[in-house]
């Protein structure tokens, strides 16, 4: 038994009660229009820039977890998927491109998700804009002239667009003026109105309106579009006041301007770059002219200036701009081209290449000087230069017939023709000491083995004399999926230059094991076949484990095995594992080749045996670890949340609430003894605590209750719940409980099945001989009048309850007894009018049982709160109806607050029970009624309206 303790009195019940999920979307907010189509399917419409609100509405135990997500109406859009783990989807200020199937998908691992979706539709409608074309033929003089001109009137929209054409104040349709024809071309679908002018008249020269309108859906009001058509309209015409291409030096400010020189109506004139790149940030604009201060080498490119006044199709004007500038200067030596020798010999040829980018490339000249002094080509010194229009400049000094008196040092220069930027000097020393390079790297520095997380240097030495530069790169590993990972440097690049030749990798990781390559360059060395050499980097890590953290609960007096397993290390050999509980060792050991994890088992759990184990498995690196906690801590309960009638009313300003839950995998631990119920006023800080005992043991899924009897204000509560077994408390959950004075929500939601204490608010008649008891055939005792009253409650439960007259001593022939529903207030709209026709009708139905020799009458009276309160009778019965549960329905009418009136009378024994079970009042008139289901009302058109129905605020059960 559950005992009483203040501020809550308990009731515990075991019912199984786990759930698969149910979901439905509703909406709030700023909705156009929400309608049914087709197989159910919803669309929501929304005005484009409004705030779209959805809500998922679930049920389900355990609790389901919520995720929206969307799929795009149109592919362009599908990048944009994203999900919410919500209840509520809210996106403010949404855009056209958001519309779409929005999906609520609700899970709680019971059968499948459940999953409902609704269409988005957002309406849009932007300015239209006329476009004007003549057609293909002779070209006269003037542009509009005895020749044929469409207006185009185009505007995005959602929904589709309707074009309607005006010329001055009036309406041109098609067939109002021969001369004028309106038609969609089949090929744009509807999305372009074109009005055809057929030989231009002179009153064709007139001012153009295209109105286009969605017929004001969403509030989307008309917009328009003007455009005057006289005998001077024609096409753009541009021109630039600059020269092509137009070469300056880094620094200057540039203007490029651009003027139109024809059109009507003016044209407008923007800037754009080549490409779709953007201007320079610090460009400056005004109408046809545009100012670039202080260019770079980066602003150089090709610029459109593009003139556009709706007429024909724009103009478009481009030129170039080259910014003067030099780049990339290198060198390198050829020893005897002709003769395959890699040394520089006295009497052989010697080949001195130099090479520039340059900007631009035509005004790229070299000159070379010899110790500081200009050289020029002789037959002896050969002074060539190659085409800029082939390759970027490059310019070669052949020495033929080396002697001692050529050693010294060679410069190239390059400059541009004009000036205005420095030049490039390079530097080339030819001497005896010239020799070609050699590249080594240093004694064991071939193989490096690094942890994961050094910086490791990758080393080559390189010799000669000039000393080249040194590229780096990768070698790739045999296997296309190996080369396609190996062939990145570090840094991402495909080569790394070093001029020191060495390449520094900080952070290393394993996946920068594998093998470098570094060789030679031609550039600012000889140019000889590379010299390379190969370094093998190994990265060594600890292993990776799994699981690096589980908690284990485990009942005591249990078996049970824990395993660590490996998924990688390097090195993979020489592993090593160790197993501890706390600082003590368990056990120690090494893996064998075949092997990739170890377990530890317990053969039975004590107390000592809780606690955190840890498997630390070692290579060289260092260790990966798994760790365990072993609890006999219960897991979390499980709050029920779809409770129906979950919260009544006692007594004035006291309030009760069922509190139902189910426990997260009972069977894992220890049986849990009791729950710690803790509660609070969320405005207070003060906490009620109580336990509440568990003598059974708890299966999965059985739904326990609790009802809290004593909230004392119509607030939130805060509610913890902890389970308690042998190793103490377990895991908590809390929930806040946020409710106001019951209001009943929309009579076609309202029902009861007597399962509760507090009879959703029915009460006992305290004018009637006797009163209504609720039971369940499992609790009741028929043995002294086993010939009468229901065996189950209607659907069927020995469990479930229903409410019966009890017709024994001291009951006498004719006694009543009368159940009152609540007290039903409905709308001042419903009771506006005195005409019969407006007022509701509602169905009001329930399942009866009457069976025994000596039974006597079921009454239904309709109750009505006027000036006076008057009962109506709508429906009764009388007599043995045999042992089994039918069903009334009957339509009743009322026309002010009322109530219904269940009202039992006694036979002539004391086989006489009579029971009653599931009341509903659902709007509407009733469909199918049963036999017997007779209304004694009068009949009246059916009417449905929205009632605002609130719970009259009666004591439950009868002051005796």
């Amino acid at each position: 038994m559950c005992q009483r303790h203040s501020p809550v009195n308990p009731v515990c019940l075991l019912l199984s009660s786990t759930a698969p999920p149910t979901v439905r979307i509703v909406h709030s907010g700023q909705a156009c229009n929400v309608e049914e189509e087709r197989y159910s399917e919803r669309v929501y419409t929304i005005r484009e820039g409004e705030t779209l609100e959805l809500q998922c509405l679930v049920t389900g135990h355990p609790r389901p977890q919520i995720r929206w997500t969307k799929t795009a109406g149109g592919a362009s859009d599908r990048q944009g998927d994203s999900s919410l783990h919500n209840e509520t989807l809210k996106i403010q200020t949404i855009t056209r491109h958001q519309g779409g199937r929005y999906y609520c998908k609700a899970e709680n691992g019971l059968g499948s998700p459940a999953i409902r979706s609704i269409r988005v539709d957002v309406y849009y409608l932007d300015d239209p804009v006329i476009t004007v074309h003549q057609s293909v033929g002779e070209a006269k003089e003037q542009f509009y002239f005895e020749r044929t001109v469409f207006l185009r009137c185009v505007a995005n929209s959602n929904p589709p667009v309707h074009y309607t054409w005006r010329r001055g104040r009036e309406v041109l349709t098609q067939g109002s003026d021969s001369g004028v024809e309106i038609y969609e071309p089949f090929f744009t679908q509807g999305e372009t109105k074109i009005l055809k002018l057929k030989n231009l008249r002179p009153q064709d020269y007139a001012d153009y309106t295209c109105i286009s309108s969605v017929r004001n859906v969403c509030g989307i009001g008309d917009k328009s579009a003007h455009f005057s058509l006289n005998n001077r309209t024609a096409p753009p015409s541009i021109k630039l006041l600059l020269d092509d291409p137009l070469v300056v030096n880094p620094g200057e400010t540039i203007t490029l301007v651009c003027v139109a020189s024809g059109g009507d109506p003016p044209p407008t004139l923007t800037w754009v770059k080549a490409g779709g790149e953007e201007l320079p940030k610090r460009s400056v604009i005004n109408g046809g002219t545009l100012t670039i201060p202080g260019v770079t080498v980066d602003d150089g490119g090709a610029y459109s200036c593009v003139a556009s006044n709706n007429v024909g199709n724009p103009a478009k004007k481009s030129t170039t701009i080259l910014v003067r500038g030099l780049r990339k200067g290198r060198f390198w030596i050829t020893p005897d081209p002709y003769h395959n020798d890699d040394n520089i010999q006295i009497g052989r040829e010697v080949k001195i290449s130099c090479q520039v980018e340059a900007t631009p490339p035509e005004e790229l000249q070299f000159s070379w000087l010899k110790n500081g002094r200009p050289l020029r080509s002789s037959e002896r010194m050969v002074i060539t230069h190659t085409d800029t229009d082939v390759s970027p400049g490059t310019t070669n000094l052949d020495i033929i017939d080396l002697k001692f008196t050529d050693f010294g040092t060679y410069t190239c220069v390059a400059s541009l023709r004009n000036g205005g930027i420095p030049e490039i000097s390079i530097d080339v020393n030819i001497s005896s000491t010239t020799v070609p390079p050699e590249l080594t790297v240093p004694r064991g520095r071939s193989h490096l083995i690094a942890q994961e997380g050094d910086t490791v240097d990758l080393q080559c030495l390189v010799s000669g004399k000039p000393k080249p530069i040194i590229l780096w790169s990768r070698v790739e590993e045999s296997g296309a999926a190996a080369a396609a990972a190996a062939a990145l440097m570090p840094d991402g690049s495909a080569q790394t230059e070093s001029y020191d030749g060495v390449l520094r990798i900080n952070n290393v990781t394993r996946e920068m094991s594998g093998t470098y390559r570094c060789q030679t360059s031609q550039y600012n060395g000889f140019n000889v076949k590379p010299r390379e050499a190969l370094i093998q980097l190994v990265v060594q890590f600890p292993p990776t484990v799994e699981p690096v953290y589980t908690e284990i609960r485990q009942a005591l007096g249990r078996a049970f095995s824990l395993t660590c397993r490996l998924l990688r290390a390097h090195p993979a050999r020489l592993l090593r594992y160790e197993w501890k509980l706390g600082s003590r060792l368990l056990t120690v050991g090494q893996f064998s080749d075949q092997k990739d994890d170890t377990s530890y088992h317990v053969r039975a759990l004590n107390r000592e045996g809780y606690g955190e184990y840890t498997c630390d498995i070692t290579n060289e690196a260092g260790a990966g670890r798994c760790t365990f906690l072993v609890t006999g801590k219960a897991y979390p309960p499980e709050f029920y949340y779809d409770t129906y009638s979950a919260l009544w009313q006692n007594r004035p300003r006291v309030y009760g609430f069922k509190l139902q839950w189910t426990q997260m995998e009972p069977n894992a631990v220890d049986r849990i003894l009791a729950y710690r119920l803790g509660i609070r006023q969320m405005s207070q800080s003060r906490w009620w605590e109580q336990e509440i005992p568990m003598e059974a043991t708890i299966q999965k899924g059985e739904l326990l209750t609790y009802n809290l009897t004593e909230l004392v204000k119509p607030e939130s509560y805060l509610v913890r719940l902890t389970p308690i077994t042998r190793y103490g408390e377990g895991d908590a959950t809390e929930r806040i409980i946020t409710y106001s004075a019951p209001v009943n929500p929309h009579l076609r939601e309202f029902q009861c099945g007597f399962e509760d204490e507090a009879l959703c608010l029915f009460s006992q008649d305290k004018t009637d001989e006797f009163d209504w008891t609720r039971h369940s055939a499992a609790t009741r005792d028929t043995k002294y009048t086993p010939n009468t009253g229901p065996s189950s409650d209607h659907t069927g439960s020995k469990q479930g309850f229903y409410m019966y007259i009890e017709t024994s001593r001291p009951r006498l022939e004719g006694d009543k007894a009368r159940l009152l529903s609540p007290t039903f207030n409905m709308n001042s709209k419903t009771t506006s009018s005195s005409s019969v026709n407006n007022n509701p009708t509602y169905c009001f139905a329930f399942f009866y049982h009457m069976y025994g020799k000596h039974i006597g009458a079921l009454n239904v009276f309709l109750r009505q709160k006027g000036q006076t309160v008057t009962d109506t009778s709508v429906w009764s019965l009388t007599g043995n109806q045999g042992d089994r549960w039918r069903q009334a329905k009957v339509n009743i009418h009322p026309t002010t607050a009322f109530q219904m009136v269940m009202e039992g009378v006694r036979g002539a024994g004391i086989e006489g029970d009579i029971a009653i079970d599931d009341v509903t009042i659902e709007e509407g008139e009733c469909k199918d009624p049963p036999p017997n289901s007779e209304s004694l009302a009068p009949p009246s058109s059916p009417h449905i309206w929205q009632l605002c129905i609130t719970l009259s605020l009666a004591v439950i059960g009868r002051q005796r």
